[in-house]
């Protein structure tokens, strides 16, 4: 995987009049690696680098033959021992953005870094590196003109924009390649597509997370959400596992915003459905109720805001790592294999909006996990405040 010289191969090209038309030669896997603006390193079971792409080279500024053979942790300084920790457990994927990192003894330094196991090589993984895109662009904040709302078109969306396009066209790609080939050639190309979605619903989420305008909050009924939610899951869902309610009659109307509330259930209810899969009886439990002494001290206007409404989604799964339980609502944190992190942080932040609380935690005894959701009560948040954060 390393730096060849080699020259890449032919284009499809028309050539002289009067010329046939050659055809494109098929690019080998490494060669697609090789020409990846990522720094890309190829990890052993040992944590040992097998092979490096010259991004990578690039990056270290040291050739193939200079990395090759070395271990992660002499290449790689990081601050954040999180990364080195689910490097260490082989099959855990990570994403961890802006993360200061040390090259070889240089100077600290801003990088995003990615992990991923091999797949159907157990204990292989690539690591991804490359430099860090600036916070002030991501959160969309900072100066700077252009067109859009309030005078400033915001980075998230010009980001979202400039990667969708090509990756429509690396789609469209594949599934033309995909008509030409035959065999387990044809599941390349089933890779490239299932990961150019993958990557267009993770942009999507992003965007969600760094919107700034939000949905006005209404009265309305929180059983009425919660149902409206099972619904959903029970259409889109082929397990049998039976949500368990225990709802108080006599709740009144909470203050949310109907569409929001939903979204926050469904990833609740989904993140529980899938945690408990595994267990021997798997229970999901849904709870309302009075719960008098919450309260947010940040309340519209500064004013101390009572949040006396509580909605319990539990299961019997075996709950979040230990090590991750301070941490899984920021982006990018997640123990699933195949997750991208995002689902808790767009819950929190959607829930914040509602002026309301989301918190988590563990009953090792019973071997329940509670996410407990506390909202205030219809009349109590000033319609002002609220439409305030809807600029």
């Amino acid at each position: 995987m390393a730096s060849t010289g080699a020259p890449l191969p032919d284009a499809a090209v028309a050539g002289q009049p009067g010329e046939p038309r050659r055809e494109a030669a098929r690019p080998e896997p490494k060669r697609l690696v090789a020409s990846l603006p990522l720094a890309v390193f190829v990890l052993d079971p040992g944590l040992v680098v097998s092979s490096v792409n010259p991004a990578a080279e690039q990056l270290a500024g040291k050739g193939a033959r200079r990395l090759v053979g070395r271990s992660v942790a002499e290449i790689f300084a990081f601050d954040e021992p999180l990364i080195l920790g689910r490097l260490a457990e082989g099959e855990a994927q990570l994403f961890a953005r802006d993360a200061r990192v040390r090259v070889l003894g240089q100077a600290a330094r801003r990088l995003d870094v990615m992990t991923a196991p091999v797949t159907h090589s157990p204990g292989w993984q690539m690591l991804i590196v490359h430099e860090a895109i600036g916070v002030d662009a991501l959160s969309g904040e900072g100066g700077g003109g252009g067109a859009g709302e309030g005078g400033a078109l915001r980075a998230p969306e010009v980001l979202a924009h400039e990667i969708k396009n090509p990756l429509a066209g690396i789609r469209g790609a594949a599934q033309l390649l995909d008509r030409k080939l035959e065999g387990a050639d044809k599941a390349l190309t089933g890779l490239i597509t299932a990961e150019v979605d993958r990557i267009a619903k993770l942009i999507d989420q992003m965007q969600s997370l760094s919107r700034r305008s939000q949905e006005p909050a209404t009265p309305l009924n929180l059983h009425e959400a919660v149902r409206h939610a099972q619904a959903i899951i029970a259409a889109s869902s082929s397990g049998t596992v039976v949500i368990e309610e225990e709802f108080d009659p006599s709740l009144p109307p909470v203050m949310a915003n109907s569409d929001a509330l939903v979204q926050v259930l469904l990833n609740l209810l989904t993140n529980a459905r899938e945690a408990c899969e595994s267990s021997k009886i798997p229970r999901i439990a849904v709870r309302t109720r009075f719960a008098s002494g919450i309260q947010l001290h940040a309340g519209p206007g500064g004013k101390p805001l009572r949040l006396p409404i509580e909605l319990r989604v539990s299961d019997n799964g075996p709950g979040v790592d230990p090590k991750l339980r301070d941490h899984i609502f920021e982006p990018f944190v997640t123990a699933k294999k195949t997750g991208q992190g995002l689902g808790l942080a767009l819950v929190q932040k959607l829930v914040r909006e509602m002026h309301g609380r989301i918190s988590h935690d563990r009953d090792e005894a019973r071997g329940w996990t509670h996410f407990r959701l506390h909202l205030p009560v219809a009349g109590t948040v000033p319609v002002e405040a609220d439409r305030e954060g809807t600029k």
